[in-house]
């Protein structure tokens, strides 16, 4: 099987169900756990977005000159507090309002300990599997991914916003009481929220006072205690026995590999 990497689909089950996007085939992981497992990176990239080779990848998996004209690989992506769609600056305006002008939630998860976190409602589980999750659940839904943003940003101020990928990759969380951290949360923010509440008289934030929080379990067999990562940029091979997919890593017994951070990397898979 050879192809060019996308970042691993994902099934909700308990296990989650994952397949490896490999070109137009999809390779299922889960039944390959406890068996060898090669991908061997062929040099060549292809950019994600218009599909032309590449000497280097940019934002993950973009070529240079997509990752400076796309408003997707903008900064506002990774920092939605400052959209600049109403100063009339946005890269894209149509993509800007068929994807940043939709609903989106604001979230709490715990996947290296609790943190916040915002997604588009539709990338509900999604999002939260992509970041090796244990337990989440939303907090507001918003009309905007600018909306989102703020209060995200305000929730920051009283809890981490990021995921030690080393930690969630060894699995060191506890369970969490997450209803009851949002809501000692939202007591330390409501002045905060409030004064975004205000800005925003016509879309209003919806809190999700109801929501429960969703357990998640992934198809690992043995957690690493320490973590060591393969880069495909300087050894092409990524070997070993796969025992285990969390978020969008691979665990081997020789190290773990962030499949998302190679999408447009041409592979050839061995099983």
């Amino acid at each position: 099987m050879i192809g060019s990497l996308e970042k691993m689909r994902s099934e909700l089950a308990s296990p989650v169900q994952y397949s490896l996007p490999v070109g137009e085939q999809q390779l299922p992981l889960n039944p390959l756990l406890g068996k060898p497992l090669t991908l061997r990176h062929t040099g060549k990239i292809f950019c994600v977005h218009c599909a032309k080779k590449t000497n280097k990848s940019f934002n993950q998996g973009y070529c240079y000159p997509c990752f400076i004209k796309l408003a997707q690989c903008d900064m506002c992506i990774m920092k939605p507090e400052t959209c600049h769609y109403a100063a009339g600056t946005c890269r894209e305006p149509s993509w800007g309002e068929e994807f940043c002008f939709q609903p989106h939630i604001v979230y709490l998860a715990n996947s290296s300990g609790i943190k916040v976190g915002i997604t588009r409602r539709s990338q509900i589980p999604t999002r939260w599997i992509d970041q090796g999750a244990v337990q989440a659940i939303p907090v507001f839904e918003v009309a905007s991914r600018h909306l989102s943003g703020l209060i995200e940003v305000a929730l920051a101020a009283h809890v981490s916003d990021k995921t030690s990928w080393q930690q969630m990759l060894k699995n060191n969380t506890v369970e969490l009481d997450l209803p009851a951290l949002r809501d000692e949360l939202l007591g330390k923010c409501q002045s905060e929220l409030a004064s975004i509440t205000e800005g925003f008289p016509d879309q209003p934030p919806t809190l999700l006072s109801d929501a429960e929080a969703l357990n998640l379990n992934y198809p690992v067999l043995e957690y690493p205690t320490k973590v060591k990562s393969f880069n495909m940029d300087k050894d092409p091979t990524v070997s070993g026995t796969l025992l285990g997919i969390k978020g969008q890593y691979l665990i081997f017994d020789s190290g773990v590999i962030n499949i998302r951070k190679y999408a447009g990397y041409e592979i050839e898979v061995q099983t």
